[in-house]
């Protein structure tokens, strides 16, 4: 055994000499490139469409333009006021004023209230910017954070303000969209439909005068969601046959109130 070990050892002291008298080419040296820089830092902010947005405001005071360098972009929304205050900063700064393009033309409603449970509660934030985007007027009847709550009482709400011709139509956001559609239904006025797509949406106002749509937060989307309430505020209830069926829904309604 320590014949075998001595053997191994003087093998292995042979192979290190041999390598090591092999000769070794040159290496070529790696190429580097140079780094790309950001030549002009301030692109970001020379590129920017606009430097505030007002756009959700209708009326634009002296306090919306506090802070703002001389020749500052703000964006507005299209038939934006203005207070004589505002007028004289936007002169003296120079400010530019950048119209937001409506889409009010193509909404056939001008108010919408909305509500949610707390499985809807991030959706409906999200709604909400959506709908002012659009030029709609909202009444948020909550709720405002994502605490456990009873989705009946938002629903209520609601469907209320539609009643009341408080807003032109409601729309309600919890986890499926369906429970908020039966309590929704249960107030005098009120035709509330559950939708999961476009097409419902759309199919609700036309043939059957929806006018208040729920949706359900587990069920689709943000885009998804977008997609349904564009279909839903920018489609109405026109033609004569499907308003007369609409008319015998309001007449079945009316035989069971006291």
């Amino acid at each position: 055994m320590a014949q075998d070990k001595e053997t191994r050892d003087r093998v292995r002291a042979l192979v290190k000499e041999v390598l090591a008298n092999v000769p070794v080419e040159d290496e070529k040296p790696q190429e580097t490139f140079p780094k790309r820089v950001v030549v002009n830092s301030l692109k970001d902010n020379i590129d920017k469409e606009f430097d505030r947005d007002e756009s959700a405001k209708s009326l634009i005071t002296e306090d919306d333009l506090r802070g703002l360098q001389e020749g500052a972009k703000v964006r507005v929304a299209e038939n934006a006021r203005f207070t004589p205050l505002a007028q004289d900063i936007i002169r003296e700064r120079q400010l530019q004023l950048i119209k937001k393009d409506s889409r009010r033309a193509a909404a056939k409603v001008k108010s919408v209230a909305v509500g949610c449970d707390h499985g809807g509660f991030e959706f409906k934030e999200k709604l909400k910017d959506f709908l002012a985007d659009s030029g709609l007027q909202i009444q948020d009847f909550g709720t405002n954070s994502k605490d456990a709550v009873d989705y009946p009482d938002f629903a209520h709400a609601v469907a209320k303000a539609v009643s009341n011709r408080q807003a032109d139509v409601g729309i309600i956001i919890d986890g499926a969209g369906i429970g908020s559609a039966m309590t929704a239904n249960k107030v005098p006025g009120v035709r509330a439909a559950a939708c999961y797509n476009a097409t419902l949406a759309r199919n609700s106002r036309e043939h059957n005068g929806a006018n208040v749509l729920t949706l359900g937060s587990g069920q689709n989307s943000f885009a998804e969601i977008k997609e349904i309430v564009e279909a839903f505020v920018s489609s109405d209830l026109t033609e004569e046959r499907h308003k007369k069926r609409v008319g015998k829904i309001d007449t079945i309604e009316l035989q069971y109130k006291k």
